[in-house]
Order: structure tokens, then C-alpha cells, then sequence
């Protein structure tokens, strides 16, 4: 091979390899979710802030507490480090999430490991995606920046699960951090999901 082609060729191969972008997802979740590693890269994610009048401690602590402000339909420990816990609701959607980092009163970032979907093609949606929570100050408030990290116009259940974040967000987990009690899904029983059941006809 001429020797000018050759040092071309190196060349382009080294500036592709450097121009990649890393990130710090668990690669044996990657291996199996390209897509979902390529819209994580992107800055499309679905975020949605509250600002509380309380302090960043009744934040922090009411955020772990997924039964109160989530689902009721939950198995496991919602507040242990490297531990996983187990969401369904019915069986339009089922998922294990892990708490994988937390710092006290600042921020809590939660894994979906494994996910599954009734309602569209794709059903592992979610899977290597994120749950983040970062609590600051601002003023005498605290406030609380969500975002699921990877969930993304995208994907299929966007819309449904826009409505779901928004609502749990804005309307649960604020009630549950002022007032002490949020809107959970009811164990056995329809919940807060129940109209958006109805509203995207899902079974």
C-alpha cells in the first residue's frame, strides 16, 4: 500500500476513534440496547421540576419513598444502595430498578435494569435508562429537578409516560413532600394509572 494512503487511512481511523462519545451506563446493558445508548447521549430526555417549601432532608427522604408517591405495587428496598426493587402495574407495565448512587439531601440516581411494556413494539423500553434526582436550594425552597435520563421523544411510550412523569412529579411526589401524603397507585386496585390507562387505551 503507498505509504501516503497508509498514514491517511491511520489518520482517519484515530480521529474516528476520538470523536466517539462515553458514558458511564453499565456496558452489558449497552450490548443489548443500541438505541436507547444513542438517545442517552442526546439532550432530549424528560425533565420536570417542583419547587417545595421544605427542606432539602424531607425532599431527599420522600423521594426514596417510591410507595408513597409512586405505586403501592412495589417489592424490595426503594432506599438501599445497590439494591434493586421490583414496579408493576398490572401488566401493562413491569420494571426492576436499582438505586445505584445517592448523596445525602443532594441527589439520587436510580437504574432501570429490566423493563417491559404491553403497549408497544419495543417493550423493552427504559431498559438502561435513568431516574435522577437532584435537590438544590433556592432561597428559603428546595427544589427538585427530575429527570428520566434516556426517555426520549423517540421511543413509542413517550407520550404515555410524559403524562405519567408529570403527574407523579408535579402532583404525588409534591403532595408527599408538603403536605406528607402523596397520590400512589392503590395496591389491587386502579390507581392514579387508571385514567391514563383509559386515556391511551391500554390493556
Amino acid at each position: 500500500m503507498n505509504r501516503y494512503l497508509l498514514v491517511t487511512l491511520l489518520a482517519s481511523v484515530i480521529t474516528t476513534g476520538c470523536n466517539k462519545t462515553s458514558h458511564n451506563a453499565p456496558q452489558e446493558i449497552l450490548t443489548d440496547t443500541t438505541k436507547t445508548k444513542d438517545k442517552m447521549m442526546d439532550n432530549k430526555s424528560f425533565t420536570k421540576t417542583i419547587l417545595v417549601d421544605q427542606s432539602a432532608t424531607v425532599a431527599f427522604n420522600a423521594i426514596k419513598n417510591f410507595r408513597a408517591w409512586w405505586s403501592e405495587e412495589i417489592e424490595g428496598n426503594t432506599d438501599k444502595l445497590n439494591e434493586e426493587f421490583f414496579y408493576h402495574y398490572k401488566d401493562i407495565h413491569l420494571c426492576k430498578i436499582k438505586l445505584v448512587e445517592s448523596v445525602a439531601d443532594k441527589k439520587l440516581v436510580y437504574q432501570v435494569t429490566e423493563n417491559q411494556f404491553n403497549f408497544v413494539k419495543d417493550k423493552t423500553e427504559w431498559v438502561g435508562t435513568k431516574l435522577i434526582f437532584d435537590i438544590t436550594t433556592e432561597g428559603n425552597k428546595t427544589k427538585v429537578h427530575f429527570t428520566h435520563e434516556g426517555l426520549v421523544p423517540e421511543y413509542e411510550c413517550y407520550n404515555v409516560c410524559n403524562d405519567a412523569w408529570t403527574g407523579y412529579i408535579t402532583k404525588s411526589l409534591y403532595d408527599l413532600i408538603t403536605t406528607g401524603k402523596g397520590n400512589p397507585n392503590p395496591k389491587d386496585k386502579d390507581g392514579f394509572n387508571a385514567e391514563l390507562a383509559e386515556k391511551w387505551k391500554l390493556k
